[in-house]
């Protein structure tokens, strides 16, 4: 009866594994460190639109934006989110523009069937740890006596006055003429049966 041994073919399949073990997990380690560099580079390129965030104090202004206006328009309006972190109230009071005369703080509300618009002349309460969110057909900001036409894909610089917060310097990204968000999303509004002011 003839015995053949496996103890030799094990050991060099154990050598063999050993051998290419360290280089496979070498390569391993290295594509998922190439992998997660890339991913970081990509956050870290991303992070400044994604957030373009612009704080004083415990005031956070996110994603300013405006349309674009037609020809010959003197006025246009600004949208944003405006969040207070801090404990107590904050108060938007006011603000300017490199491109207009002034900035207003306005209220949109439909009453009787009919779209009002007011001016805020005293601001608006940013509630202690809450937010307000300046949109179309809500508050928003009016840019008036425009120097220039703004046109999609413009960045035109503004400041908000706080009243605890103080000053904070924003840019509003100019996106088209019917876009209803900052990303240009432009959706079908419902018309408005008229517009008092």
């Amino acid at each position: 009866m003839l015995v053949i041994s496996e103890a030799p073919l094990v050991q060099s399949r154990c050598w063999i594994v050993a051998a290419f073990a360290p280089r496979y997990y070498l390569e391993r380690i290295m594509s998922l460190i190439r992998a997660a560099a890339f991913a970081a580079l990509l956050v870290f390129t991303a992070a400044p639109v994604l957030a373009q965030e612009f704080k004083a104090g415990d005031i956070i202004v996110e994603k300013p934006w405006s349309r674009a206006t037609p020809k010959g328009a003197t006025v246009a309006a600004g949208y944003m989110v405006v969040r207070n972190s801090g404990a107590t109230a904050d108060k938007l009071v006011g603000g300017s523009a490199d491109f207009a005369g002034a900035v207003q703080i306005h209220e949109m509300s439909m009453s009787g069937g009919f779209m009002k618009m007011r001016e805020l002349p005293s601001g608006l309460e940013i509630p202690a740890n809450g937010q307000v969110e300046f949109s179309p057909k809500a508050y928003h900001l009016m840019f008036t006596g425009l120097k220039q036409p703004l046109k999609k894909g413009d960045k035109v610089k503004a400041s908000l006055t706080f009243e605890h917060a103080g000053t904070v310097a924003v840019e509003f990204q100019v996106g088209g003429l019917g876009d209803t968000g900052p990303g240009g999303a432009a959706k079908p509004q419902a018309p408005m049966k008229g517009m008092q002011m």
